[in-house]
């Protein structure tokens, strides 16, 4: 994903980078066991704050225990990331291994610069949680493996639930907007702050309504959102946003809600487990008053399904160290270190059992239950178009909120996000 993940407050201070240079030595023994593999080193890129230093240790020793190679990471940024690995796939020495935002996998997979991981999938992955696993996948193989990922949760102000005398969390939407309702009736809190393009959101409601943003239409994608499960997944956005004094032409990061929320004044948000750090940072006295919840569903045993943003682990069609590189995702994505990265990290590991790890993480724990339910914007090369600004699905949120059927909202953006899932890619 494009945004730096970090799901807990007391695991910032883990966060680190991890520098080192590339290798290019060659893989000779590709096809060998383990001792052929001596005096080689594997390149991985890492994003930055997705490797803690601990993990990176322990990681690093297995590693060169097993295989004799050496391992290192080279710290990427996200910003401008997509260019850089475009341009890194293309060239005859690139990183063994990246790490790749899950739905930009598509974009890669289809230039043909990852290599096909269907092998490891029967190998390692036959229990990974199907919903995050999907990302990796694109044309019936598996081009990378889901590594760890994160979505959006309530973060709410317990004093203000307190004062207006709600004893419990809401297990159903009907509750939460029922609480909404009476935190406006009996305090001056603003019930929840939700701008009105905060569209990933929007997103995990088309899913949980069994929607999608996109169809076909002969051999090409084209709009979906006058798709009825869209409308109602945007009318039920707009219930919540009745709630909130926050700009409807606006999303989450104009201003940043967590700076919002962090003056007291609001009942809660709807955000990434690292936005409650956000708001703590902007008034360290709020720490006190955080609650997490998982955004409920319609009924109380499924939650409201989630956009899950993560990053999936890929190795290079170019590179000359693939067995090597196998070596590696065996050792990285075992329950082990799988489990240890979730626990550090406060992330969403890629199977149910070992979401264990996030015992105590209040946060994470909040999380974690969106996972099975939750999904992505379209896995297709060509969405990537249609999230450049200016974003059309937020204008049609803005559309609608303002008073325009859903019908006549989509009407008047398809043209657009047509023409983006036109372009080459």
């Amino acid at each position: 994903m494009k945004r730096k993940l970090a799901a807990a407050i007391v695991i910032a201070g883990m966060m680190v980078s991890v520098s080192a240079c590339g290798g290019d030595d060659d893989d000779s023994g590709k096809n060998a066991g383990p001792d052929s593999f001596k005096g080689q080193t594997l390149t991985v890129w890492a994003m930055d704050g997705s490797t803690p230093d601990q993990w990176v240790k322990d990681v690093t020793a297995a590693f060169e225990k097993k295989t004799g190679a050496k391992l290192k990471f080279e710290t990427q940024k996200w910003d401008g990331i997509q260019q850089k690995i475009t341009t890194a796939l293309s060239e005859s020495n690139p990183p063994d291994v990246l790490e790749v935002g899950n739905t930009q996998t598509p974009a890669y997979a289809v230039t043909g610069g990852l290599a096909d991981l269907s092998d490891l999938k029967s190998e390692i992955g036959t229990d990974w949680t199907p919903s995050v696993s999907q990302s990796s996948v694109y044309d019936g193989k598996q081009y990378a493996a889901p590594w760890y990922f994160t979505s959006r949760v309530v973060i709410y102000n317990k004093k203000i639930w307190a004062k207006a005398g709600i004893k419990d969390t809401p297990k159903t939407r009907d509750e939460f907007f029922k609480d909404l309702d009476t935190i406006g009736k009996k305090t001056d809190a603003e019930p929840i702050y939700l701008p009105g393009q905060n569209w990933y959101l929007l997103d995990g409601m088309i899913i949980g309504q069994g929607g999608d943003l996109v169809k076909k239409d002969g051999d090409k994608y084209v709009s979906n959102l006058d798709d009825p499960k869209v409308a109602k997944a945007m009318e039920i956005y707009k219930k919540y946003q009745s709630y909130s004094k926050a700009p409807k032409d606006k999303d989450e990061a104009n201003p940043q809600q967590a700076e919002v929320f962090a003056k007291g004044k609001t009942g809660a948000f709807i955000g990434m487990g690292w936005e409650a750090g956000t708001a703590v940072t902007a008034n360290k006295a709020i720490e006190k008053d955080l609650g997490y919840f998982p955004v409920p569903g319609a009924t109380a045993d499924k939650p409201e399904s989630v956009f899950l943003g993560g990053s999936n682990l890929a190795v290079a069609q170019g590179s000359k160290k693939q067995a090597l590189a196998k070596e590696f995702l065996k050792i990285a994505l075992s329950d082990q270190y799988e489990g240890e990265l979730a626990k550090l990290n406060g992330v969403i590991p890629n199977k149910k059992a070992l979401e264990t790890n996030l015992k105590g993480n209040a946060v994470a724990e909040a999380i974690a239950p969106g996972a099975a339910v939750g999904g992505t914007t379209p896995l297709i090369p060509e969405w990537g178009a249609v999230e450049n600004n200016p974003n059309p699905i937020k204008s049609y949120m803005t559309a609608v909120l303002n008073g325009k059927s859903p019908a006549d909202a989509a009407k008047q953006v398809e043209g657009d996000i047509n023409k983006r899932l036109a372009q080459e890619n």
